[in-house]
């Protein structure tokens, strides 16, 4: 290993048919590349080249050590071609991870999209909510939901992630609808453990904060369980907008509160610092962000508006 400088110097002397003309070729001094070689000779204990004032032939040895150190040189050539358009290209295994429910609901669905876009790259898609150390596990990239970011990792944020309080409507029919966070102690709450393990609910309030301690009589710790059970009528639960948008748009679930409702967690694409982020991993955070940003369309397709009886309702979707 030691004596690959002087293999590939040497190579190029051969081609070259002159140390002068290597030299210029490698941007090195013609000292230099005369030192290594001979650096090279004395490390085998072999002549490699018969020097002489007007011309430079190989050894037997030398014409049979030269073979290989070219296929090296060309080898090491094609490599850094390689490298070259890796990273100038969008190409190769894209190695990602993300949460269950928004991975199964908007990134897998983006895939085709994408991959028509770069049909030369793949992508090896995790889905779980446990957080993978991305060094450790190979990955280029993790779609994560968070309020504190890890500081090891280089983070951009793609979407804000809003939830709602809401119910099917038949709910609301039978047991009236919260006009305050406050009444919410006297509905079945359905509660999403992963999200909230103490059974509370933070609003805001003219003072500022304000949390709800809420109790029903189903608990979960899977978030599209959850939704389920929610379209089923069974209570009132506090669920992300990209999970229930298209439910509110069509009328299947109503919002309520939805003023107090801060919005506490973004969106964020993760990744190892690196000043030479890869094409791959470049194109398909821009891909989220012009898909996600800057309203999520799950959002975009929805909003509520107050009839005159004080219900609240979906209004119709804008066009896209």
């Amino acid at each position: 290993m030691k004596n690959l400088t002087g293999m590939a110097i040497f190579a190029r002397v051969v081609e070259e048919r002159s140390f002068s003309a290597a030299a210029r070729r490698l941007g090195l001094s013609k000292s230099m590349v005369s030192k290594e070689v001979t650096r090279l000779e004395q490390a085998l204990g072999v002549r490699l080249l018969n020097r002489t004032t007007r011309k430079l032939s190989l050894t037997e040895i030398g014409a049979a050590f030269y073979e290989p150190c070219a296929r090296i040189l060309q080898e090491a050539h094609e490599a850094e071609l390689l490298v070259g358009r890796l990273h100038a290209e969008p190409r190769g295994v894209l190695r990602l991870t993300a949460p269950v429910a928004f991975g199964t609901l908007h990134v897998a669905p983006a895939l085709p999209e994408f991959l028509a876009q770069y049909p030369d790259v793949r992508i090896d898609l995790t889905i779980g909510d446990r957080n993978l150390d991305l060094a450790e596990e190979g990955l280029d990239l993790a779609i994560r939901i968070a309020r504190v970011l890890p500081d090891n990792l280089v983070a951009r944020r793609l979407a804000p992630i809003n939830r709602v309080v809401c119910a099917a409507p038949a709910y609301f029919e039978r047991h009236g609808m919260p006009r305050r966070p406050q009444d919410l102690a006297r509905h079945n709450c359905l509660v999403y453990t992963h999200a909230n393990p103490d059974s509370q609910w933070r609003f805001r309030s003219e003072n500022g904060e304000a949390v709800v301690a809420v109790k029903g009589n189903l608990t979960l710790n899977d978030d599209e369980a959850l939704w389920q059970a929610t379209l089923g009528g069974l209570g009132i639960a506090l669920l992300p907008t990209f999970i229930v948008g298209n439910d509110l748009q069509s009328g299947r679930l109503q919002a309520v509160l939805t003023e107090h409702v801060p919005a506490e967690r973004n969106l964020h694409a993760l990744y190892l610092p690196n000043r030479h982020l890869s094409a791959k991993v470049r194109v398909f955070i821009d891909f989220l962000v012009a898909r996600f940003s800057p309203e999520p369309y799950w959002d975009r397709d929805w909003a509520v508006t107050r009839t005159a009886g004080g219900a609240r309702k979906p209004r119709k979707p804008k066009p896209r």
